[in-house]
């Protein structure tokens, strides 16, 4: 399956929007060459800051650019961009509403080696938490570009999730993004599967492997997470009876999380939420640690078997 770089389309797609848009303004934390911000900074000097190892005064300095009629792009590792400046975030960006896009590069175990301290589990739940806050994780490269050629022209904050290293594409060019609308990538009347980011092409192995025990799966990418499109999720499943989501995330406050929230109040569906629980992430290949933290094909085929009781 062709694959390609998050966090490389997303240097590029600035770049293009950069050379249209003049207002748009980039920082970055002493990452730009691991978040690909670089590539602005080198053709747009006069609109590019690189902060320093000072993600606190990066977002309060992007909320105060913003407040010119600048549309700004702040970049880092999730674990900084959320955890480190929770507050910067809640009162500078979210409580002004200001047009600020947060984009994450680095997020959940698919940051790999770098381990536990640079793992964030918890950033879509910090994320969501916040008015004015739209969260969103791209499924592919394919996607990324769409979510950030979007973000660039609606005002105000979004939370936009990449990962490390490179993902299998398996969105198409033809369909737009737009927030609170998912994709439903294969058509199922057993079951239905909700994941984003790394997951994604991850559901579509389960789907392939649970046709081997006569399981008919449905795979939405849900990369919209807030705004979320609820009238999907309702209608899958009420059609299916049965819903599992995974994520490359806590198992507390995520997408899990955000589909029970909706099911439980309009439409209770036995489900499973798949996730990081109740736990920090380790040093190791991204491919060993979802291993070894049960985010894989395998896995779902288990639980697609529990809650249908083969």
């Amino acid at each position: 399956m062709l694959k390609g770089s998050l966090r490389g389309q997303y240097g590029k797609t600035l770049v293009e929007l950069g050379e249209v848009n003049k207002n748009i303004v980039v920082l970055d934390a002493d990452l730009a060459k691991s978040t690909k911000t670089l590539e602005f900074g080198q053709k747009f000097g006069d609109r590019y800051f690189d902060m320093g190892l000072s993600e606190q005064d990066m977002i309060s300095t992007a909320a105060g650019i913003a407040l010119t009629g600048k549309t700004v792009f702040a970049s880092s590792f999730s674990v900084f961009l959320t955890g480190r400046v929770f507050d910067q975030v809640r009162q500078s960006v979210c409580y002004n509403n200001s047009n600020v896009k947060l984009v994450a590069t680095h997020s959940g175990l698919g940051v790999g080696e770098d381990g536990a301290t640079h793992q964030a589990l918890e950033d879509i739940a910090l994320m969501r938490s916040l008015p004015n806050m739209r969260v969103i994780v791209p499924a592919d490269s394919i996607e990324t570009k769409k979510v950030i050629e979007y973000v660039s022209g609606e005002y105000g904050p979004f939370y936009v999730r990449l990962i490390r290293g490179d993902l299998p594409v398996v969105c198409s060019e033809e369909n737009n993004f737009e927030p609170g609308r998912s994709e439903v990538l294969i058509d199922g009347d057993d079951l239905v599967i909700f994941a984003i980011g790394s997951m994604v092409s991850k559901a579509m192995e389960a789907a392939e492997l649970l046709k081997n025990i006569s399981v008919n799966a449905a795979v939405v990418n849900l990369s919209s997470i807030k705004p979320m499109d609820e009238k999907t999720v309702i209608k899958l499943a009420e059609k299916t009876k049965h819903v599992i989501t995974m994520e490359d995330h806590s198992i507390y406050g995520g997408m899990g999380s955000a589909v029970a929230e909706v099911l439980s109040q309009r439409s209770p569906t036995k489900m499973k939420i798949i996730g990081v629980e109740n736990s920090f992430g380790r040093s190791g290949k991204p491919e060993e640690l979802y291993e070894l933290y049960k985010l894989t094909p395998e896995r779902i085929v288990k639980e697609a078997e529990i809650i249908l009781g083969k």
